[in-house]
């Protein structure tokens, strides 16, 4: 049933307390019922309960009084304003859990999938609604990099602003896909999202460890690349049941990470080799290639082990999506689809009917070169994506246009500088929400890290300038690939989001001319 959407004091008090957040109220009446919450001092209406989270300022809070807040929650008491404070000693993990409360924790209605990894969360996220959306008659909500979706109209599906949003808006949305009878979730979970607390308190049915590689490392983000990899292994640690990709490194440390918390009946592990070397085990689910080129792409999976043929998903399928590297990411899709309900006709039709968007889309020319909008943002992703072009279009040239993003995984730069420099022939660096910094010094680092001998480099700041340059003077038999942003509708710049047209937009309309 329906929970209408409030929170009493000493609900509220009682959960703080629960897990040793509570410092001290300032409020007694403990019947008081608050009938909002947020963090947005702009967003507040009456009888509001509001948490100071994050950059804080004091007017923020004056500002949250004078639209109708009632109590605040934070680390320290404020005196600028007349409303009492609920004092705690984390506000994230205090907003993670009041936030569950307000909405009737709508998880419990929702089973999960979630997704981890630096590469391939998105995709892996697409595949498992696609499928389960056939089992489940289309009532599968989906909170990914991409989109957030919580029903089935126009107004269901927003623009995601980040992979896992605030435990706040976390929350809004799981009791939105409630309220509009959506009964599973699949959803993609950042390493920020447990570095920030945003999931606190959150446990899924079922958890994927994708991959990891040096990414999200620098300021603002991960100190260091063990903090990083922490951080990721704490959704197996709040999963039920725990799947893990044994084509990635540090399988061992993510496998114990694993059985800190589960069975081994209840750890899958995946991978194209039959053992898992660093553990002496078998996999339990082998798969291989059947076919993989630009327009079809099919693999077999195969179990190996006793708990993994009780899954009875043993077959060829075939992907919807170009790219061997997107083959692991559909094997956990049928594995994690089975464990929620899918039959193997669901995989069947899931995996060939998946679209992603801004994922290897392709856009032919018929005087020019074939067109690719993908959204690889760091080395991993850029690598698989031009190491499959090359392997498929040996004799033309491959150009990229690509940025890096400002303020933020600052290690990207050096490793999509690297990848361009293996595979690429020319290279049109451009402007990808730079924030505060220079598009152009965020070029000249990538650019540092190009053998300039190999490929010939330029920058364009304007990226509908780069990406039209590119395409019109490509030929046939090359490649254009446009990586970065996808079907993105802003440019971050200085704290704004400038209206971008997407590249995917772009590119469909300069193919359209040509």
């Amino acid at each position: 049933m329906h929970k209408l959407a409030q929170i009493t004091l000493d609900e509220a008090l009682v959960i703080l307390n629960e897990h040793h957040l509570l410092v001290k109220s300032q409020l007694s009446n403990l019947s008081l019922n608050f009938k909002q919450i947020a963090y947005n001092s702009k967003l507040v209406s009456g009888k509001s309960l509001f948490f100071c989270k994050g950059n804080f300022k004091a007017s923020y809070l004056l500002d949250a009084q004078n639209r109708g807040a009632i109590a605040y929650v934070s680390e320290q008491e404020f005196t600028n304003v007349a409303i009492p404070g609920i004092i705690v000693n984390d506000i994230q993990k205090s907003m993670s859990l009041l936030s569950a409360a307000f909405f009737g924790f709508p998880q419990n209605h929702l089973p999960t999938i979630a997704f981890t990894g630096t590469k391939g969360k998105t995709t892996s996220a697409y595949f498992a609604k696609s499928i389960l959306d056939r089992t489940y008659q289309q009532k599968v909500a989906l909170f990914s990099t991409i989109n957030t979706v919580v029903g089935n109209t126009a107004n269901d599906v927003v623009k995601s602003s980040l992979t896992t949003p605030e435990s706040l808006d976390l929350f809004t949305n799981m009791n939105a896909a409630v309220h509009n009878g959506m009964t599973h979730l699949v959803m993609e979970v950042s390493s920020q999202a447990y570095k920030k607390n945003r999931v606190y308190g959150l446990h899924y049915d079922v958890g994927v460890f994708l991959n990891i590689s040096p990414d999200h490392i620098g300021r603002n983000e991960h100190p260091t690349f063990a903090d990083y990899l922490h951080c990721k292994e704490q959704l197996l640690v709040n999963s039920n049941i725990c799947i893990l990709n044994a084509d990635g490194t540090h399988i061992r440390d993510i496998y114990y990470a694993a059985k800190t918390t589960t069975q081994p009946e209840n750890i899958y592990i995946y991978g194209r080799e039959a053992e898992v070397t660093e553990l002496g085990i078998p996999v339990d689910f082998q798969y291989q290639s059947l076919e993989d080129s630009l327009t079809s792409n099919k693999i077999s999976i195969t179990a190996n082990t006793n708990h993994a043929k009780k899954l009875a998903i043993d077959g060829n399928y075939t992907i919807s999506i170009p790219g061997d590297y997107n083959e692991g990411n559909a094997v956990t899709a049928a594995i994690t689809s089975c464990l929620m309900g899918a039959s193997v006709a669901d995989i069947e039709y899931g995996l060939a009917h998946t679209t992603v968007p801004g994922r290897m889309e392709i856009y032919p020319t018929k005087e020019h070169g074939t067109i690719y909008v993908d959204y690889a943002h760091n080395y991993g992703s850029l690598h698989s994506v031009l190491n499959f072009i090359k392997e498929q279009q040996p004799k033309g040239q491959i150009v990229v246009i690509t940025g890096s993003t400002g303020d933020k995984g600052i290690d990207r730069r050096e490793g999509l500088g690297k990848a361009i420099g293996e595979f690429a022939n020319k290279a049109y660096l451009t402007t990808d929400d730079p924030a505060t910094e220079d598009p152009k010094v965020i070029a000249e680092t990538i650019s540092q890290h190009i053998d300039h001998d190999k490929v010939a480099v330029s920058y364009i700041a304007d990226r509908k300038a780069a990406i039209t340059k590119a395409v019109t003077e490509s030929l046939p038999g090359d490649v254009v690939l446009v990586a970065g942003k996808g079907h993105d509708a802003f440019q971050k710049i200085n704290g704004r989001n400038v209206p971008y047209a997407g590249d995917a937009a772009i590119v469909a309309n300069l193919v359209k001319g040509l």
